[in-house]
This record gives C-alpha cells, structure tokens and sequence, in this order.
C-alpha cells in the first residue's frame, strides 16, 4: 500500500510538473532576433534622414527589427502592433508606429518589412503621419530612450477597422470603457534602448 502511495504520488508530481511546462510554453510572447529585450537597438533600426525628414539625429536606415510572437491567446483574430517612446518629445511621447489588422495566422515580420506598406498589415497613423514602422530620432548626450513594442491580440477580423487611426482613436476600440466588452485577449510586449550614438 504504501509503495503505491509513493507511485501515485509520484506521478502525480511529474504529472504536475509537465502541466507546469505545458502552462509555461502558451505564454503569449513578443521576441526579436535583432535585439533582445532590454537592449540598444542597432543604429540601422533608427530613423534615415530624407527629403523630406532632415532632423540631425536619424542616423539610420530605418529598417524595423524582426519581430515574431508565440502563444497566441484563444479566440485571435488579428493582432495590433505599435512602437512607442515615452520619453520622445519631452515626455509627451511619440507614436512610431500602429498598425493592426495583421491575421491571426501572421506569427512575425522580418527585418525591414514593417519598413514598408504591406498586405499583411493595415496602417495606422503614426505620430509622423505614416502607417508603417518610423524609427528612432533620439538627440544625443540624454539617456537612452525606451521603445516599446506592444502587440496586442484581439477578437476583431483583420479588415474589420478601418485604416489610417492614431493610437488615440484605436486604443478605445480595443478596451473601450463603461462597461462595453474588450476586444483584447492578450498583450505582450518587447523593449529596444536608442540614443544618438
């Protein structure tokens, strides 16, 4: 009898223990291969100057990182994806990037493709009034600035929001408030550091 005890119990430990792994492995997570979480992001991901854009401190290329997620939640539809420095513009912030309506199926982009309009994305309205990815212009001799890449999964169909939002006029859609229901199932999210070097 108690040599049974010990087996069931036993199993019962490395039952739990495989769930705990099978748990750990559906977490919904954002990674890039161009930089790890925490960490500068390479001189080619900040911002290009052009004709059009001659602020001194894009010193890159702009070609976005790559990006990829696993774990989505049950019930996704499409994604939202936006970058984003809080500390841009003396604190008022810049809005880098939005885009969503990016398919349940999509489980990444490669480097440089959020650089450039795409089917498999709809593009919002940065705060430099583009859809696509815009990157980093931060001055010299301050800290480091923080960009955050937030995805967010939710229960709309990829076409269902209309293009060209800022972030002020999509983020209510997705949690909006007064007890209406949230289209969010689930956020995730990844931080690259820039300074102009």
């Amino acid at each position: 009898m108690l040599n049974r005890s010990v087996v069931l119990a036993g199993g019962i430990a490395l039952a739990s223990l495989f769930a705990g792994s099978a748990l750990a492995a559906d977490v919904f997570t954002l990674s890039s291969k161009t930089f790890k979480d925490g960490t500068m992001l390479p001189k080619k991901a900040a911002n290009a100057q052009t004709a059009t854009n001659t602020n001194p401190n894009c010193v890159g290329e702009n070609v976005s990182p790559e990006l990829s997620w696993t774990g989505t939640p049950e019930g996704t539809k499409s994604f939202v994806l936006l970058m984003e420095d809080p500390e841009g513009r003396g604190g008022a912030g810049v809005h880098h990037m939005v885009t969503y309506g990016i398919d349940a199926k999509v489980t990444g982009f490669a480097e440089g493709e959020l650089s450039k309009p795409s089917d498999k994305f709809v593009g919002g309205k940065a705060t430099q009034g583009t859809g696509i990815y815009n990157g980093p212009c931060t001055p010299p001799n301050v800290q480091p600035h923080h960009y955050t890449f937030l995805l967010v999964a939710t229960d709309y169909d990829p076409k269902e929001i209309p293009a060209g939002l800022t972030r002020e006029e999509l983020l209510p859609k997705l949690a909006p408030v007064q007890g209406q229901p949230s289209h969010v199932k689930g956020s995730a999210g990844i931080v690259g550091l820039f300074v102009k070097p």
